[in-house]
């Protein structure tokens, strides 16, 4: 009766908590929920730069041919993160074929680190950005639909994804730097130039609010993942 007592102390199965799993590494990083959102990635930046298909068209007719890369904010975001997830599903596939981990641990080096952390900023800065723009235009009396819902849950999806991954990323200092600066320019050529997103006409008179909003976002959204990568060096340390 004792051993079995001690038995059933040392192998009795724990509750887990459902919520806790849905962010834990085990969850996430399966091979379900990689191959899950590479797909809804990729599908996503199809869809995105359809979306900015008129805009690019007008920019290529109207502006230098080096601003058309800055003209699709959230698809990048989305293209970018489908790259992470690409690297870390090859990552899944070498380790069950028994590689050695730090052979896994370099694939793709530092140019891997930048993509992961370009992915964070980009998909983060404008899933926030994409939201709050729709809120705000509804409260400043825009008539709400269908689309904004659907392209509200999409980038909250993103700015989402980010926080979760960003533990699994490589996120160096320089890496992010690289980060800061794509959406610094970004964010210089889309109001220094005018090709920001198309905008309702109640947002576009507060443009220059909309700016200084969006540079702030910018800079919330870099600190916010370098303190985050500060955080993971702790954590492994």
């Amino acid at each position: 009766m004792r051993l079995t007592l001690r038995s059933w102390r040392r192998f009795r199965l724990r509750p887990i908590n459902p919520l806790s799993y849905l962010w834990s590494k085990a969850f996430l990083t399966s091979r379900f929920m990689l191959y899950s959102l590479f797909w809804i990635n990729l599908l996503g930046t199809v869809y995105g730069y359809y979306w900015y298909s008129g805009q690019l068209i007008d920019t290529a007719k109207e502006k230098p041919w080096w601003m058309l890369i800055l003209v699709p904010d959230s698809p990048t975001g989305s293209l970018l993160f489908t790259f992470a997830l690409l690297y870390m599903l090859i990552d899944s596939h070498r380790k069950s074929r028994g590689q050695e981990a730090e052979q896994r641990a370099r694939i793709g080096g530092h140019l891997r680190s930048i993509i992961e952390a370009m992915a964070c900023v980009a998909s983060f800065k404008y899933g926030i950005w994409a939201v709050s723009i729709i809120l705000a235009d509804i409260y400043l009396g825009s008539a709400a639909n269908w689309i904004d819902g659907m392209l509200s849950l999409s980038h909250l999806g993103m700015a989402v994804e980010a926080l979760l991954f960003a533990r699994f990323f490589r996120l160096t200092p320089r890496a992010l730097a690289v980060g800061a600066c794509w959406v610094f320019a970004s964010d210089i050529v889309d109001y220094g130039y005018g090709i920001y997103p198309s905008l309702s006409r109640v947002l576009t008179d507060e443009l220059s609010t909309v700016a200084i909003l969006t540079y702030l976002l910018s800079a919330i959204t870099v600190f916010l993942f370098l303190w985050i990568s500060r955080k993971n060096c702790k954590a492994k340390a």
